[in-house]
């Protein structure tokens, strides 16, 4: 089931709004549940859960910088290469 590039944005725009803070709270949390590490590990700690939630969000993420590939192009603009 492919999402719409709509719907891809809306989703995107809500986990980078809700979901990322929330995943911050959550680290932070998780981190303060332990002694604290040396500083290195603690870096180590928290640029890897950076990249990790990421990863399976790949997919929402992709391609919505872009124009709207579903969107009808105006005939004016692509005459005029505007």
């Amino acid at each position: 089931m492919a999402l719409g590039y709509k719907t891809r944005k809306r989703l995107s725009l809500f986990i980078l709004v809700f979901g990322l803070p929330a995943y911050i709270a959550v680290a932070w949390w998780l981190m303060s549940l332990f002694e604290r590490p040396s500083i290195w590990v603690e870096f180590g700690v928290y640029v890897g859960l950076g990249i990790i939630w990421a990863l399976p969000l790949k997919a929402v993420f992709k391609g919505i910088g872009q124009a709207d590939p579903d969107a009808p192009q105006d005939e004016s603009r692509a005459s005029s290469g505007k």
